[in-house]
């Protein structure tokens, strides 16, 4: 089975610390997959308030989940802190992609990578909008890259 590589960006904009409960544990013992998007939800959620912005209200708009991709790297485990990097990428009109990587605090084990791609929409019209300038340059201040290209999908062959 092909899978989706992320090419991280050299640096993150934002950083959040989260613990893994009991709740997020599946039977396996470890970090379950729902309960890695529920985590990186808040992670999203803390982003935008960094910025000054409830998801609700950034700028005047809405924000909406496109799509979000996964990668695992190891398994997380009940009590660990996770530390959640982000960063804005890939702008286009509607949006962007923020990356993410989730590590483990204390040994620095690289947990999960990936994106969600946020689309901007009208609070009344609830259909796309072009991000606000000032929002936009917010962002940017927070992008990985200067040129906020930082994340490359490709599909690579199961041996990498």
């Amino acid at each position: 089975m092909a899978r989706i590589v992320f090419d991280l960006p050299p640096h993150f904009g934002f950083t959040t610390e989260m613990q893994i409960y009991i709740s997020h544990v599946n039977q396996g013992g470890h970090l379950d997959n729902a309960q890695l998007l529920s985590l990186v939800s808040e992670a999203r959620v803390r982003f935008f308030q960094s910025l000054g912005y409830p998801e609700a209200d950034v700028g005047g708009l809405s924000i909406v989940v496109g799509d979000i991709v996964a990668q695992y790297k190891s398994e997380g485990f009940h009590g660990e802190t996770m530390r959640v990097e982000m960063a804005p990428a890939d702008f286009n009109r509607y949006g962007f992609d923020l990356v993410f990587c989730m590590t483990e605090k204390a040994t620095g084990r690289e947990v999960a990578r990936g994106k969600i791609g946020i689309v901007f929409i009208g609070k009344a019209s609830r259909k796309v909008a072009p991000i606000p300038d000032s929002i936009r340059q917010l962002l940017l201040a927070r992008a990985g890259t200067p040129d906020s290209h930082a994340l490359s999908e490709r599909v690579s062959s199961p041996s990498t």
